[in-house]
């Protein structure tokens, strides 16, 4: 018996001692149908081939900028790796608090050897961004909720008539892709929009504008917010990533209908914090090499509605993983999708959005 018990706490001792030096890796996405998409193509098989290593997720991306200020302020950056859109990765990388990299050292080249500087070609817009996916902000209403004999919206505007489409409507918390709206709908040509934005009465034109609906908006923070508040009748429409509408409409057979007019582009990426400790940062490179490789980016686009951001990844996007849908015609790249699209300028935002967040929180309270 007493052999049996040293054996026993021996084995309890080798177990602590794994346990302590198990690595562990924090990275910040968005939660909901995007993350899951993360998990499922490859931080879930990463974890497979790497049983030592635990990945730990914080929702936080939303609010990357300013915590990342504050961890930064207080000497402790307690993040591994952060999921950003495109501007505010470009904000962190001109504040020093993103760390810049070489893409053809640092990422896979692609199956046929081409680097990955020319495979991610012109979406790696920054110094520190690491590419992803291309999604949109788009539209979705539901058809049965519109007055009788109304007709069904074919215009963002749609958003601001609320005579001909009356009740709620959603919108995110947050200046971009309102007020770039905003001004289409007050008349201003898509190619002049970011020059009337930049002045003082461009910005207050728009806000005019927001101001004609303000009453009838439930602002989101939350991509999901948006699809639930359809789903239960609280809304008539509203806006939301593309993928979350994919996600409703495919994954839980809502009644929704997607409205692409003037959706609009953007990239979303990984960026790493400046200063993380060289374990940590050899754990994260390795992880980031494994995790945007052709194929991965492509296994992605099986669980959500995103283009992949690598040209050679496009080829092998195929079926839902699950639903067996084409997710060609879902993507907002797709011709039928993007007859009228609006580019985002990330340089642009990079420069005024703190201005503008300021300026739109102060609106929304007046």
């Amino acid at each position: 018996m007493k052999s049996k018990s040293i054996i026993l706490a021996l084995a309890a001792s080798l177990a602590t001692s794994t346990a302590a030096y198990a690595e562990q890796m924090t990275i910040v996405s968005w939660g909901g149908a995007y993350q899951d998409s993360q998990k499922n193509a490859y931080t879930d098989p990463y974890m497979e081939e790497n049983p030592d290593i635990e990945i730990v997720w914080d929702e936080s991306s939303n609010e990357a900028v300013a915590k990342l200020r504050a961890m930064n302020e207080a000497g402790n950056i307690t993040w591994d790796l952060v999921d950003v859109v495109a501007a505010d990765a470009m904000r962190l990388c001109d504040e020093g608090l993103a760390m810049e990299y070489d893409p053809d050292e640092f990422l896979a080249p692609a199956p046929d050897g081409t680097p990955a500087s020319e495979d991610f070609g012109d979406l790696i817009i920054s110094d520190c961004f690491i590419p992803e996916i291309v999604y949109s902000t788009t539209a979705a209403y539901r058809p049965d909720l519109l007055p009788e004999g109304a007709p069904e919206p074919e215009t963002i505007c749609a958003m601001f008539d609320t005579e001909t489409y009356p009740g709620k409507r959603s919108l995110e918390k947050r200046p971009i892709n309102n007020m770039e709206w905003a001004l289409i709908c007050d008349g201003v040509a898509k190619e002049d929009v970011y020059d009337v934005l930049e002045t003082e009465e461009g910005q207050d034109r728009a806000f005019a504008k927001l101001d004609t609906i303000k009453d009838d908006v439930i602002w989101w923070s939350a991509a999901a917010e948006p699809p639930q508040l359809l789903a239960d009748g609280e809304i008539v429409m509203g806006s939301s990533y593309n993928g979350r509408w994919f996600s409703a409409i495919e994954e839980e057979d809502q009644p929704f209908e997607m409205l692409w007019d003037a959706q609009v582009f953007d990239l979303d990426g990984w960026i790493i914090p400046e200063g993380l400790p060289e374990d940590r940062l050899a754990m994260v490179k390795d992880f980031v090499r494994y995790a945007t490789d052709t194929q991965r980016l492509a296994d992605q686009a099986a669980y959500i509605s995103y283009g992949p951001a690598r040209n050679s990844s496009a080829p092998l996007v195929g079926e839902h993983a699950t639903l067996g849908v084409d997710m060609g015609p879902h993507m907002p790249t797709a011709p039928e999708n993007s007859k009228n699209v609006f580019v985002y300028n990330y340089e642009w935002w990079a420069d005024y959005r703190d201005d503008l967040d300021a300026k739109f929180q102060s609106w929304l309270v007046q």
